[in-house]
């Protein structure tokens, strides 16, 4: 699963013509936390997956698979 997660994420950003700092901005993170996630090296924690989910307005399911 963290590999679609990690490509999703990516697509999701850029659609949104969005930088990676730009989204960490919104989540309250590092945007090195950002490109960690895009690498598939680890998924964020339930509450920044809902975070996402409203700044993408996506739902869970969408952004995981």
């Amino acid at each position: 699963m963290v590999i679609r997660f990690s490509n999703n994420l990516r697509l999701l950003r850029k659609s949104k013509r969005m930088t990676q700092y730009e989204l960490a901005e919104l989540l309250g993170v590092d945007q090195r936390t950002i490109s960690v996630w895009e690498k598939g090296k680890c998924e964020p924690d339930f509450t920044t997956l809902a975070k996402l989910c409203e700044i993408f307005d996506e739902d869970f399911d969408n952004i995981l698979t």
